[in-house]
């Protein structure tokens, strides 16, 4: 980011944080930085970096969770209005959006794959295994929900992740209810293992696995 030194500081602020979020610097479910460190990275009193988080939080692209931090909740203004839309919707009506959503991800994921989208895959489900052997109900649910989100973007197709990236939210409640009961760990080594092979049908069979568990 770069210092910024004029005009009103809260805007600047605002303008910054929105430019860096729609440029992916923090993936949407990601933890921002804190309030102090913004303020150091931005150069500005930590007064008006909270005035331009809440305004952002208002517009729906960030989200603050009680003890926890900020979060990126949307990438610009049509995700989030979608965004508002799914709020309060139904667990069971996201859970059967979602089983279309997954098998259609995991399908074109196995085929269209990168070198770089297997890598990062790995490296989430590694988090995501550590957090459930470590009983961390909340980094689980953060890693699971990442999981799905980047197969989602291994497929390569930009409304499919926009609409997954909208559930995201709705996701991370229903991991959460669950209190890691179902943690189908077998079921999401299966479905990385198909996407390493660029096998859609293993793909999409254990991507429905894991949905119907």
């Amino acid at each position: 980011m770069r210092n910024v030194a004029r005009g009103s500081l809260v805007d600047a602020a605002i303008a910054e944080l929105r430019g860096e979020i729609g440029a992916g610097r923090w993936a949407v479910g990601e933890r921002i930085p804190s309030e102090a460190q913004l303020a150091e990275t931005l150069g500005m009193s930590r007064l008006s970096v909270r005035e331009a988080v809440r305004a952002l939080v208002h517009a729906g692209l960030l989200t603050t969770r009680q003890g926890s931090g900020t979060y990126v909740t949307a990438t610009d203004e049509s995700d989030a209005a979608l965004g508002r839309v799914l709020d309060g919707v139904a667990s069971r009506d996201i859970a059967e959006v979602r089983l279309g959503l997954d098998l259609l991800a995991a399908r074109l994921a196995a085929s269209r794959r990168t070198d770089a989208d297997l890598a990062d895959l790995r490296e989430i489900a590694a988090r995501r295994r550590a957090a459930f052997e470590a009983g961390e109900l909340e980094a689980f649910a953060d890693a699971d929900v990442a999981f799905h989100l980047r197969i989602a973007q291994a497929s390569h197709n930009r409304l499919l992740t926009d609409l997954y990236r909208n559930l995201c939210e709705g996701l991370r409640e229903v991991v959460l209810a669950d209190h890691m009961q179902h943690s189908t760990t077998t079921a999401h080594a299966d479905l990385l293992r198909a996407l390493t092979d660029g096998d859609p049908a293993a793909a999409a069979a254990a991507a429905l696995t894991i949905v119907e568990a």
